[in-house]
């Protein structure tokens, strides 16, 4: 079998001094994150800002919603009103609460998710800081992603034109030009579609879909962006070689994700992933399984009561260190339930065998999404009757390298660059 290569970081570009092109203003030396506090879409960011070899140089925000009670039911609201109308109905219980002389109840909200050290994101705040440093610093690059995160980076856009550049990860559906570019799965415009035309009542159209087909401003990908690529291979092969080296071979590493609203399941696809288990374990040296925050307890009870007594199976308990990157790094093949497309995305990256297992539970354009990983032959469906001693390869995807690309003639467009 011909050897997998596998995609580089982008490397930077040899040129002249600054100063024969353009000056220093026209240099990009650092990036700001707007996140949404999930890691799925976090990653996203944080992978095209390290393709772009400005790691070392960012600052992570964050759009955090008010949560707990009522706020649960509230996530399809734009963030802005959502935290609008938790603050409305704050003061609403706080005077019913001296009303009735009792002793205020602490509410869970916004202010206490995520990290304490990542900031809240201010577009004020990020406006200034971006046109105060412009003539030492240069042009600020500011990457989002996720729905919660579009007004903020739209309004920097608006606000600091001439002083940033402004990637919107994932589809904001329309009004494209209020960001320097958008990059977003192909799957993302299954709603344009013929055959999801018909799925979608007239009246709701403008809600769901995008209101039009992608223009110069859009960069289309196969899957989610991530920080996977040879460098980070190596560097986690190196980090957890003690650990995996000595396993027997082959490696089935097993990633189950969780439930989604376009692709249902439960205890009945446990019971599937586990009887096509007992069926490979025979043609597996070792089987290692991960469960995301997102599995419901009685999926991973149903695998691991299946399975913990079996010499072969490791199951990890989600005691940190967390060994992703060393199955990324040393698995030889992958199971991965097809509820995550970054999951499913990261082990597509690295060019060994892929099994996904429940895809035809995915509804909409995840469906969609999985139709095209098969029909480039990256994945092919876990059936329990395969042999994972028998190696395959496909091209790995390499979506963010080839984003940070047209992010990189972008900039050249615009008459930036990046640093050196």
């Amino acid at each position: 079998m011909r050897p997998i290569r596998l995609p580089e970081p982008p490397g930077p570009s040899l040129g002249v001094p600054e100063i024969f092109e353009g000056g220093a203003y026209s240099v990009i030396r650092r990036a700001v994150i707007i996140g949404n506090g999930f890691p799925g879409s976090e990653n996203q960011s944080i992978g095209l800002v390290r393709a772009l070899g400005l790691a070392d140089k960012q600052v992570l925000y964050r759009v955090t919603r008010p949560r707990g009670g009522i706020n649960e039911w509230l996530h399809w609201l734009p963030v802005s009103l959502h935290k609008k109308l938790d603050y409305i109905i704050r003061q609403l219980l706080l005077l019913t609460v001296r009303r009735r002389k009792l002793m205020p109840v602490p509410m869970e909200n916004g202010g206490s998710v995520g990290l304490s050290s990542v900031l809240e994101a201010d577009v004020k705040q990020i406006v200034t800081m971006a046109s105060e440093t412009y003539e030492k610093e240069g042009p600020l690059l500011v990457v989002a992603s996720g729905r919660d995160t579009i007004s903020i980076a739209s309004s920097i856009k608006k606000l600091a034109a001439e002083n940033v550049f402004v990637v919107q990860i994932q589809h904001p559906r329309s009004q494209l030009h209020r960001f320097d570019l958008v990059v977003t799965p192909h799957h993302d415009y299954y709603p344009l579609t013929p055959q999801a035309q018909k799925q979608i009542p007239r009246c709701l159209r403008r809600w769901i879909t995008p209101l039009e087909p992608p223009d110069r401003h859009v960069v289309l990908t196969v899957g989610a962006l991530h920080q996977i690529d040879s460098s980070a291979l190596r560097s986690a092969a190196s980090a957890w070689h003690d650990e995996f080296a000595p396993l027997p071979k082959p490696l089935l590493v097993v990633n189950i994700g969780g439930p989604t609203s376009h692709c249902r399941y439960g205890v009945d696809l446990a019971k599937q992933l586990s009887a096509c288990l007992h069926g490979v374990l025979v043609s597996c040296g070792s089987v290692r399984i991960s469960f995301s925050e997102r599995t419901p307890e009685k999926v991973s009870n149903v695998i691991v009561k299946e399975h913990i007594d079996n010499p072969k199976v490791y199951i990890w308990d989600g005691a940190e260190p967390n060994p992703h990157m060393g199955h990324l790094a040393w698995a030889d093949a992958f199971v991965v339930t097809a509820d995550s497309v970054s999951m499913i995305s990261e082990a597509c990256s690295t060019g060994k065998p892929v099994y996904v297992i429940g895809a035809e539970r995915c509804t909409w354009k995840f469906s969609d999404f999985h139709n095209t990983l098969r029909e480039r032959g990256v994945v092919r469906p876990f059936t329990g009757s395969e042999d994972i001693s028998e190696s395959w390869s496909y091209p790995p995807l390499n979506d963010t390298a080839e984003a940070a690309i047209k992010v990189r003639e972008a900039l050249a467009e615009r008459g930036w660059r990046l640093r050196p």
